[in-house]
């Protein structure tokens, strides 16, 4: 009776066991809401940024990789600094879902005030009204027009355009396809997917047979990936050869 009660009550615990493990350090950035302390990937919690390969449109309504461009101001606002991370949970991918401080700053605050992520409402309000304020202010991904990285990752076409440009009639085109031309984004992003002639999303590694063969062309809906994660989280699968 006794061992059952105590396993009991380190199910119950386990929750406040694993927010209490923080993680610190100077942080790899991978993305403007991803980044890896040591061995430890982290997704910051609450908010949601374009993914690396994302395109928006910039203040003069020209294509604009605002991917690159979140990740870019995050690596020069918390350079050489001390990332302190209070792990929330662990998402699916493996992630250390977290809410991040970096000398004494809330990251994920910053962030969406800059204009860089959105207020993640599916998970949390905390970053709202500093959203509402970044709009205002037309800061980062505001001075333009851009669609939500969520509705962005699966394509939605019918999602609505936000930002304060006013979009051409190409718009959707335009910010549903990706940056993923014949140079890789970044150099930690170098897996390659692409459509099959059934539809199929499929994705090859720098070591996959056919690598070299697959051409980068954003009009045939090919894509960069930073990780297997990523990709498979995309609905691709890993090349057979």
């Amino acid at each position: 009776m006794l061992k059952n009660f105590l396993i009991a009550l380190f199910v119950v615990l386990l929750p406040a066991i694993a927010d209490a493990a923080d993680i610190t350090g100077v942080a790899k950035v991978r993305g403007g809401d991803q980044v890896q302390i040591g061995s430890s990937r982290i997704r910051l919690g609450g908010i949601d940024a374009p993914e690396v390969d994302q395109l928006c449109l910039n203040n003069s309504g020209e294509r604009w990789t605002c991917g690159v461009a979140a990740r870019d101001e995050l690596i020069k606002h918390t350079e050489n600094k001390v990332w302190t991370c209070h792990v929330r949970q662990t998402d699916r991918r493996g992630r250390q879902v977290s809410r991040c401080e970096v000398d004494g700053e809330d990251i994920q605050k910053w962030l969406v005030r800059s204009g860089w992520a959105l207020s993640y409402t599916r998970f949390s309000h905390d970053y709202d009204e500093d959203e509402k304020a970044a709009r205002e202010a037309k800061a980062g991904m505001w001075q333009g027009a851009f669609i939500a990285p969520w509705d962005w990752r699966v394509r939605n076409k019918k999602t609505a355009i936000l930002g304060a440009v006013k979009p051409p009639p190409n718009a959707h085109a335009i910010l549903l396809a990706s940056a993923s031309g014949s140079v890789a984004p970044s150099p930690d992003c170098t897996i390659k997917g692409n459509v099959n002639g059934s539809g199929e999303c499929i994705y090859h590694t720098p070591t996959s047979r056919w690598y070299a063969r697959i051409k980068m062309e954003i009009a045939k809906g090919t894509r960069w990936f930073c990780s297997t994660e990523e990709a498979e989280a995309a609905g691709c699968r890993e090349t057979k050869r």
